[in-house]
């Protein structure tokens, strides 16, 4: 698969999903960064970026994670990996960035109790 994609979910709360899919690559990680700082805008108490659809991730990827990291941390907001292919997380465990955030294998059960709202699709 070629291309970049995200899907914006409503989740229990004011908590919100953003499942990527496709490349977080050069071309793809600006896109990605202002989606996420338009979400940002407001002021989602938990984000929660789920990384099982994304079949590749560069370095640029990886710093536009970091960044929203960086930017949730000065906000006081909780920032949540899902976790990815076993690529993207060779990838995470090999930089260390991993490291940096709380990682889960499946969107916590709290997390899943999202009031009824239509999800938000950007491609």
């Amino acid at each position: 698969m070629r291309g970049f994609g995200l899907t914006i979910e409503p989740l229990a709360g004011d908590a919100v999903r953003v499942a990527l899919r496709g490349e977080l690559d050069l071309e793809h990680a600006y896109t990605f960064d202002e989606e996420l700082k338009r979400l940002e805008g407001t002021r989602p108490s938990c984000l929660v970026l789920d990384l099982r659809g994304l079949t590749f991730l560069d370095s640029c990827g990886l710093a536009r994670l970091l960044a929203a990291r960086r930017r949730a941390r000065r906000e006081k907001r909780r920032v949540l990996l899902v976790r990815g292919t076993p690529a993207v997380q060779r990838l995470l465990a090999i930089t260390a960035v991993g490291d940096h955030f709380e990682t889960v294998s499946e969107l916590p059960e709290e997390l899943l109790l999202a009031p009824a709202g239509l999800a938000s699709e950007a491609q």
